[in-house]
């Protein structure tokens, strides 16, 4: 199995627990790039200048406090 295609169409043919298993791994695995990938960023110094920019717009603090924004039902507070 070496093209995309024959993998979807292997993975179309999983029976829902196995599908659910693979979809577990493959957004722990993309979690786990992202996090290496921010890491690497803030190790290089690729967002410092983000950073300083938004310490400077927001004076060190957000635009909206966590509990404003919880509280307004913009996200849901149970999953």
């Amino acid at each position: 199995m070496s093209t995309l295609a024959e993998i979807e169409e292997a993975v179309a043919k999983l029976p829902t627990e196995q599908f659910s298993e693979l979809l577990r791994k493959m957004q722990e695995r993309d979690a786990e790039t992202w996090d290496r990938e921010m890491e690497e960023d803030a190790k290089s110094g690729r967002l410092d200048a983000l950073h300083a920019r938004l310490e400077q717009e927001n004076a060190g603090e957000p635009e909206v406090q966590l509990d404003d924004f919880l509280d307004q039902g913009k996200f849901p507070k149970t999953l």
